[in-house]
């Protein structure tokens, strides 16, 4: 059977937020690598299933990666009472065959082709200024990316100034109340262990 012809099934996971709710689905939704988080409805002219998630009045906002929608919901209602609804709108309309997204966000990317190989424009990361910090870009990538993403989330890179790394928490790490504890006693502990001359602490920026 063609994977075209597999239907999309949708189920939820929990997140370590709970204001946001995991859509994983069983077929890549974008190109592998891929995503996109949107505030509000105002920013969804080139995602048409946002922007139709954003009619539900309890979305506050919908963040998107390869194979999983994360929803990050306002406090008025609890999950209990909205997931199988929007588990069903999210599987009736990509079943329907209705747009995913049109055209993904632009994103920063490098002045020159010095570290290419490691930014995309699908990462979100900042591009990187030196070998220091194409290295903490590569070890996001590689030991922190994917555990994020198992929880719904996206971290990426900012800058690198006086020791300090800046990272961006999208998505369910956005707001999440464990995400101090995971960026100190995890990334923090992991550059500093790889990089130790190079960085002295982790903070993290509000998206």
């Amino acid at each position: 059977m063609n994977i075209q012809e597999i239907p999309y099934i949708i189920y939820a996971e929990e997140t370590p937020n709970p204001s946001s709710l995991k859509f994983v689905a069983n077929k890549l939704l974008l190109v592998s690598g891929a995503s996109a988080e949107y505030n509000n409805a105002s920013e969804t002219s080139d995602a048409p299933i946002a922007k139709k998630l954003f009619e539900f009045p309890f979305v506050k906002k919908v963040f998107l990666a390869s194979n999983f929608i994360t929803i990050t919901k306002h406090d008025q209602l609890e999950w209990e009472e909205i997931r199988d609804e929007l588990r069903v709108f999210i599987t009736q309309y990509l079943n329907d065959g209705n747009a995913i997204i049109t055209k993904l966000p632009k994103r920063e990317m490098p002045k020159d082709n010095s570290f290419k190989e490691t930014v995309s424009v699908n990462t979100h990361h900042n591009a990187p200024a030196n070998e220091v910090e194409n290295k903490i870009i590569e070890v996001l990538e590689q030991y922190i990316r994917p555990a994020v993403e198992q929880d719904g989330g996206l971290i990426t890179f900012k800058e690198l100034k006086d020791g300090i790394v800046t990272v961006q928490m999208r998505g369910s790490c956005s707001g999440c109340p464990s995400s101090t504890m995971t960026l100190k006693a995890g990334i923090e502990a992991l550059l500093k262990r790889l990089l130790p001359d190079d960085v002295k602490e982790v903070v993290s920026e509000a998206v």
